[in-house]
Parts: C-alpha cells; structure tokens; sequence
C-alpha cells in the first residue's frame, strides 16, 4: 500500500506539472465505416441517427495486450472487423476502435474524433470515449508513463463534455440496468480484466476534484 502511496504521489506530481501534445494518427473512417457505425447504433442501441457521433458521459480505459504501438495501431486501422476475431463478429462487421491510443512512453495519439462513435466497450458505445494503452500482458506492463497520460486524459476530456464516470474496461457489466445501458441482446458480454482495480484505483484517486460518480453497484441476486 505504501509503495502504491508513492507511486500516485510521483504520477499526481509528474502530471499535474507536466504538458501534453495530443498527435493526431487517425483511423480509417471511410463512408463503409460510417455506415457499419450507424448499423451498430441501430442494432444494437434502438438509436436510428444520420450521422455516428455521441454525446460523451463516460471515459474508458483500455489495455491492447499488444506490445508494439504499430501493432495495436494496426488493430484498429482498417473498417471491417478481422478474422481474428470470431467472438464479436456475429455481433457486428464493425471493426473495434478507441478515440486515443497512449504508448508506452506516454504519447497519446487520437485515433478518432472524441464524438464520433467507436467500437469499444458492450453496452456504452454511445456515450464513452475509449482509451487504449499499448501493451498490457504480463512482459509489457502498463508504465508510469501511461498512468500520467490516462490521468491527463481524463482531465482534458473532463473539461471539454460533460463527463459523469471514468471507469476500466472490466467494470463495464456494473452498467447493466443503468440509464447509459442500451445493448438489447443479453446473451452478448465477453469477460473483460483491463485495466484492473488497482489501476483504476490510482486513477480515481488521482481524479478525485473532478467528482465524478461513483461506479453503480452490484444488485443483489435475490
């Protein structure tokens, strides 16, 4: 806990004191991506729109488990959803996709406008902005380097919409029920570990001013 303690007083210090330079890398989002964006808003929202953006509520952090930026990049370049996918091709052709992408030097790149919808996180699609960090697998660790940048990140986004929540990628499911939550099919969930609690933990602390709300609550199974 002490070593934890420290760890969030260095990165509280470092990124507060610090700027940052977003690089822009976008994406493809040729008319084929826009109308499979529009087709998931459909589908799997009830949301029938003209054009693919959102009002954010919501930031999500994400880990690639890919350990090279370009790799991850390539991740999310193309429209269409690779082969390699098979867990949520049935869903939609869709390919996945996060608004900012953070190296493992802490440079962030925006991948996507910030309202402009990607393919992330089961559910919130609609309302959250995502963001990526390269690596994530036990031999690439997230670093420091990227906590100071997530932390950033959230402040940034926090002063420019009206952000309620930060949360990590597994924490996801807590939405089921809540107002944010739209996916209609209740079969379609995948198991999720990124970022984790304890990231996450240094993270809200971190973000502490900004009174975000707190993440919904387990209902109990009765």
């Amino acid at each position: 806990m002490k070593q934890l303690s420290a760890i969030l007083i260095f990165v509280l210090l470092a990124s507060c004191s610090s700027s940052r330079k977003i690089v822009d890398k976008p994406i493809v989002f040729s008319e084929e991506r826009s109308a499979l964006t529009l087709d998931y808003l459909r589908d799997r929202y009830g949301l029938a729109q003209e054009v693919p953006t959102i009002a954010p509520k919501m930031v999500v952090l994400h880990w690639t488990a890919i350990p090279t930026l370009e790799g991850s990049f390539e991740a999310f370049l193309d429209p269409k959803l690779p082969n390699w996918r098979p867990d949520i091709n049935s869903v939609s052709g869709l390919n996945v996709s996060a608004h900012f992408l953070v190296d493992r030097d802490g440079t962030i790149y925006r991948l996507l406008p910030e309202t402009t919808m990607g393919r992330h996180v089961i559910g919130l699609n609609h309302c959250a902005i995502g963001v990526e960090n390269v690596g994530g697998t036990k031999d690439t660790p997230l670093t420091k380097a990227q906590l100071r940048s997530n932390i950033w990140l959230v402040h940034y986004l926090a002063k420019k919409y009206d952000i309620e929540y930060v949360i990590g990628h597994h924490e996801y499911t807590l939405f089921e029920g809540h107002s944010l939550w739209l996916e209609k099919d209740d079969g379609y969930r995948t198991k999720k570990s990124d970022p984790g609690d304890e990231y996450m933990s240094m993270v809200r602390k971190a973000t502490k001013s900004l009174h975000m709300k707190p993440l919904p609550k387990i209902k109990p199974i009765l």
